[in-house]
Order: structure tokens, then sequence, then C-alpha cells
């Protein structure tokens, strides 16, 4: 992918603005699939390495988060499961266990997340698992990107799903 020009000479905090509007864009994806809203990018200097949007009920598989689909494809794209050092993982809910772990064993140098998860969260909310020194590998994680946009999508989503199953 070519490198994105408009974002040349952006500060960090501008880049990961857009990146996490293109997240929010697949987490409107999932809605329409009746699926979580959660998106999730893998973004290295070239562009983006991987996608992903919540799969879980499309697929009926519980691996199917937006971040282990996006370090999929972003493996398959690079051709190795270990993520190149200057590559930055883009999601709009903060991962879980599961994807936190994955992260961990990708190698993954950065994360950006949007909203918490108080009920499933593992890089603040329960656990810190990106930055737990007992791992071979730390990430650093940057929390609150369009946070309020991100945990909107979430609200929404529940409570329209909360009014169907009153029906």
């Amino acid at each position: 992918m070519a490198i994105n020009t408009a974002l040349q000479n952006k500060s960090e905090a501008e880049i990961d603005t857009y990146y996490m509007n293109l997240a929010l864009n697949l987490a409107r994806r999932a809605v329409q699939r009746n699926e979580v809203p959660v998106g999730a990018l893998i973004v290295g200097p070239d562009g983006i390495l991987g996608r992903g949007h919540n799969l879980r009920q499309t697929l009926q598989t519980p691996i199917a988060h937006a971040e282990m689909l996006a370090l999929h494809r972003a493996s398959r794209n690079l051709g190795s499961w270990r993520l190149p050092n200057n590559v930055t993982i883009y999601s709009t809910l903060e991962p879980c266990v599961m994807c936190a772990g994955a992260l961990i064993q990708a190698r993954a140098s950065r994360l950006v997340y949007g909203a918490k998860d108080p009920k499933g969260g593992a890089i603040h909310s329960l656990f810190r698992i990106a930055e737990d020194t007992r791992l071979n590998h730390q990430i650093s994680v940057t929390a609150g990107v369009l946070e309020a946009e991100c945990g909107q999508i979430l609200r929404d989503f529940f409570s329209m799903r909360r009014k169907q199953n009153k029906m």
C-alpha cells in the first residue's frame, strides 16, 4: 500500500485520529451485520496492512474479534506472524485478554484504542497485559482516541439490541 501523503507532516495525535476514524467505519460495518461494533486496523509506514471488524456471529466462532481478524490479515500480507517494529494497531475498543495476548505474540509495538471495556478490557480496565514485564514483550499504548465516538457506537448498538429483545 502507498503511504497516505495527506498524513505527511501530521502530528502523532492527528494520525491516530485519522486511523481511528477508519476503524470506526469498520465498526459501522459490523453494525450492518448485527455484530458488536468493534473495528481494528494494523498500520505500518507504508499504509494499512490488515483490517477487521467483529464477525463472531457471522462466522460462529469466538475468535472472530476485530483485532484477531486484522492481525490475521496483516500476517498474511506480511508473510510473517511477527509484526515489524514500526506497526500500530488501532482498535475502537480496549482489547480483551485473547486479543491482548495475540498482540503480545505478534510482537506489536504500539496499540491505540478508543473506548475502555470495563467488563473485558485487558490493557487498562481489568488487566495490564501490554505492560506486564513478566511477559517477553511489552506494547506501548495510547488510550482514549475518539473515546466518546467509540463508546457511543457501542452504547447505541446495545440499546438497539435491548429494544429488539423486548419486542
